[in-house]
């Protein structure tokens, strides 16, 4: 994330909270607003929304449900910051990125782990065969996502750092296309956008996420809108832990459904969602995952105040969903 959008979401969380975030936290709510990305470590949300599952539990109780759809993690902080959301899936780091900021968020529960899900990517006819050989070339990311992490993570293996690349700042959608034009000589990117690269050549994975980062994703709501309506932020757990054992239980039905949101083909996606877990539990692990995030962010200078993870975290709403 550059420091342009970085103030510009610093403003933001100062313009929601004075404003949007008022008339919606006053009392209970009558419309739950979920916001999403069209990515298949988010399965299970897409497996509830085809469904219907939040608003069949929600709609007797005269709540409805608005779903939006973002291209990655940035412009959903803006949305949230805004106080346009309540809930919603993203990466672990731009869900730090903006905590740090000061939008009154908390992570109530993963969205998935999935290590081969990210990965530096090159063209498939490049001579590029180690992290190493990344020196010097023009490597492309989107500042602030969790891929970028995984970037600086593979340079460190390879005893670079982002000073060693010509780093270009692009939205994942022009990771592709630059890849494609050969207008860049390597991208961090992630599902489905890394699958359909390297199925239609024009890509290689030169290295994932295997080993050196999970690839965390998380769940987050605005904690003041949580804290008056805690019952439709469990609604939405129970949903996502429902969704999480159709796909172990159904895999092919849940490609189908998942496949709606995602635009990849329901065959394809089905080897994707088998990579990943999706249990929305917290563990310590995922917790140290988040820790691990929170300090390259902080050390590089994406955030100017550090985040305490311990309280950043808030598993009650999990519990009391019964999602344990």
């Amino acid at each position: 994330m550059t420091m342009t959008r970085m103030v510009t979401l610093a403003l933001v969380v100062s313009v929601g909270l004075a404003a949007g975030a008022c008339h919606r936290d006053g009392g209970k709510a009558k419309t739950l607003r979920i916001a999403i990305q069209p990515a298949p470590l988010y399965g299970p949300i897409f497996v509830a929304k085809q469904q219907g599952w939040i608003e069949q539990e929600l709609g007797p109780k005269g709540v409805s449900v608005t779903w939006t759809s973002f291209p990655s993690g940035p412009p959903e902080n803006e949305s949230f910051a805004a106080g346009e959301q309540d809930v919603g899936v993203m990466g672990d780091s731009p869900a730090i990125i903006a905590r740090s900021a000061g939008q009154q968020t908390r992570v109530v529960g993963m969205s998935a782990t999935g290590p081969s899900m990210l990965a530096v990517v090159v063209p498939t006819a490049s001579k590029i065969a180690s992290p190493a050989d990344l020196k010097g070339k023009k490597v492309a990311v989107v500042k602030g996502s969790y891929a970028h992490h995984l970037l600086a993570l593979v340079l460190e293996g390879a005893h670079l750092g982002f000073g060693d690349v010509e780093l270009v700042n692009l939205s994942h959608a022009d990771i592709g296309t630059a890849l494609q034009k050969g207008e860049i000589d390597a991208g961090a990117v992630w599902e489905p956008l890394l699958t359909k690269l390297v199925s239609d050549g024009t890509a290689r994975v030169l290295q994932d996420g295997t080993g050196i980062k999970k690839g965390a994703l998380v769940i987050i709501a605005r904690q003041p809108f949580a804290e008056k309506n805690p019952e439709l932020v469990q609604a939405v757990l129970r949903a996502y832990q429902r969704g999480n054992v159709y796909i172990r239980q159904h895999p092919a039905e849940a490609a189908e459904l998942v496949s709606r949101e995602v635009h990849l083909e329901a065959a394809r996606l089905q080897k994707i969602l088998e990579r990943a877990d999706f249990d929305p539990v917290l563990h310590g692990d995922d917790v140290e995952e988040l820790k691990k995030s929170e300090s390259f962010m902080h050390g590089v200078g994406i955030t100017k105040t550090a985040v305490d993870i311990d309280a950043f975290i808030d598993r009650q709403y999990a519990l009391a969903a019964g999602v344990r």
